[in-house]
């Protein structure tokens, strides 16, 4: 695939979650009661409906291409090109009316994420990135910190009472008491502070694929990493950490003390 359209394929993720997040905004803080899935977690009526209007956008400019949507699993596996699709990525602080919630659109080429768009419609932030062109926050260039030590480093995460049940409690507290602050602003808006250089370092014992897929393109070509918690580049492990990279070594070395 050419650069050129390696560009296309960014800009339609772009459009994708731009619509997505317009129409989220039409429910949002609007006293949306959620229904509760199998797992015990939230869906609303917008994850639902902004799901369904990206597969449509899809359906109708890349009939060939896979779709795995959250909400709606996947069609036509085996594909070359899957968009990936988290509709509200938060739906637990989209319900509470706070405004840090995303829409996140990921590509897979061959098997690899490529690209990614980042929508925080309520706060008007937008990242959008593509292997080998660089990650573009609100149409400016997006870098990483440049913070080099744990001592300095801010520690974000979803929520630290989550890393008990998956038996990541020991090492999430032996990181957090090595960092100069830490706070919870978490779920992909965490990771979008990590590629602005508003945060050095974000980490979940739990993810999924959709959670993943338009992060690790958006996180990586801000200059830093996406990966599991023993440093592989990777949306298919089931956690993620990411962080500006001068820390990753770091992390992990304290992580797997």
């Amino acid at each position: 695939m050419t650069t050129e359209n390696l560009d296309t394929l960014r800009e339609f993720a772009a459009e994708l979650a731009w619509h997505a997040g317009r129409l989220t905004l039409c429910y949002f803080q609007t006293g949306v009661i959620p229904d509760m899935k199998a797992d015990q977690t939230p869906v609303t009526i917008a994850d639902r409906e902004s799901e369904r209007l990206m597969r449509r956008m899809i359906e109708e400019r890349y009939p060939h291409h896979s779709i795995l949507g959250e909400e709606e699993g996947e069609s036509r596996p085996g594909a070359s090109h899957r968009w990936i699709l988290d509709p509200i990525d938060g739906t637990k602080s989209f319900v509470q009316g706070v405004p840090l919630y995303a829409v996140l659109v990921g590509l897979e080429r061959d098997g690899e994420a490529v690209a990614g768009a980042v929508h925080f419609p309520a706060l008007g932030d937008f990242l959008t990135a593509a292997r080998g062109r660089g990650c573009q926050w609100n149409g400016r260039q997006a870098r990483v910190s440049q913070v080099d030590e744990l001592s300095r480093a801010l520690l974000l995460s979803s929520d630290a009472e989550s890393m008990a049940p998956y038996g990541r409690e020991a090492a999430y507290r032996r990181l957090a008491s090595s960092v100069r602050m830490v706070r919870t602003w978490g779920d992909a808006y965490g990771y979008s502070l990590v590629a602005t250089g508003r945060a050095d370092v974000m980490l979940d014992p739990v993810m999924s694929v959709w959670d993943c897929a338009a992060l690790l393109p958006v996180v990586t070509e801000a200059g830093g990493t996406f990966t599991d918690w023993r440093g592989t580049a990777t949306i298919h492990a089931g956690e993620a950490i990411g962080t500006n990279g001068l820390l990753l070594e770091q992390v992990l070395g304290t992580l797997n003390d």
